[in-house]
């Protein structure tokens, strides 16, 4: 990435600004919302998935870290985890192994299949959120399928989040969704980047010099936007949610049907 011009890099800065809102506003779609538009700037995932994992281990330990310190007012009183560790826990006994697989390469199966098919269950999802009817599967076998289903995906590309978003917002309250999926998230791409440095991929770490300050504008900015949707209507998080989970699946349609 060193041999692009000055509106290349200004593209990509932008770019990682808005991953870094989509982030932390919701506590997901820092790959999947901005990995096309950089694939638009520079065609090379491998350039810029390091990149955004890395980012994400800081920006989530961060917010984790910062929501859940004690209190000076709490006069000694613990405050409330704002991650579900008991649900966390069940997530990962499902995902780790899909996850693995996905890293690894141990199935091979056609990208854009996989892809479409997550696009396609998301899109259907958004839309019974937008419409204040959220689906529940009622099926514990169903939920199992599409997290590792996600897992998977998570684990080839990155883009598994939407399909691992659409089950976990049945069973978690919105106060505790975004850092229950930070922590998980957190998890997840440090297996994924142990595989980059493992195989010798390039973490493009001179770049976070000015990437860093980049997603830390858009961070700060999604903050805030999550703080102001907490305190809105339930239905009103959740149609915000199912419209950015449609705009990620027709975006992630389009994009794979290129």
């Amino acid at each position: 990435m060193s041999d692009l011009s000055v509106i290349q890099y200004i593209l990509i800065a932008l770019i990682f600004v808005w991953s870094g809102f989509v982030r932390s506003g919701l506590g997901f779609g820092g790959a999947v919302l901005s990995l096309p538009f950089l694939l638009l700037v520079l065609d090379e995932p491998l350039v810029f998935l390091p990149i955004i994992s890395i980012h994400l281990l800081v920006f989530s330990s961060l917010t984790i870290w910062m929501n859940n310190r004690q209190s000076s007012n709490d006069q000694g009183a613990e405050k409330a985890s704002t991650v579900d560790w008991q649900y966390l826990g069940r997530l990962l006994a499902i995902l780790i192994v899909p996850k693995l697989i996905g890293v690894f390469g141990l199935i091979t199966l056609p990208g854009h299949i996989l892809s479409a098919i997550i696009f396609i269950i998301v899109g259907l999802y958004s839309v019974s959120y937008i419409v204040n009817k959220p689906f529940r599967s009622g099926s514990k076998t169903v939920d199992a399928v599409f997290l590792m289903l996600g897992g998977y995906i998570s684990g080839t590309s990155l883009i598994g989040a939407p399909l691992i978003i659409a089950v976990a917002a049945q069973h978690l309250p919105k106060e505790k969704l975004r850092d229950t999926l930070f922590a998980l998230w957190f998890i997840l791409v440090l297996i994924k980047l142990g595989a980059f440095v493992w195989v010798g991929v390039d973490l493009q770490l001179i770049h976070h010099i000015w990437l860093l300050p980049a997603a830390a504008v858009g961070h700060v900015i999604g903050l805030y936007v999550h703080d102001r949707m907490l305190h809105a209507e339930t239905s009103l998080f959740y149609r915000v949610l199912g419209t950015i989970l449609l705009i990620v699946s027709s975006t992630g349609l389009v994009t794979v049907w290129l």
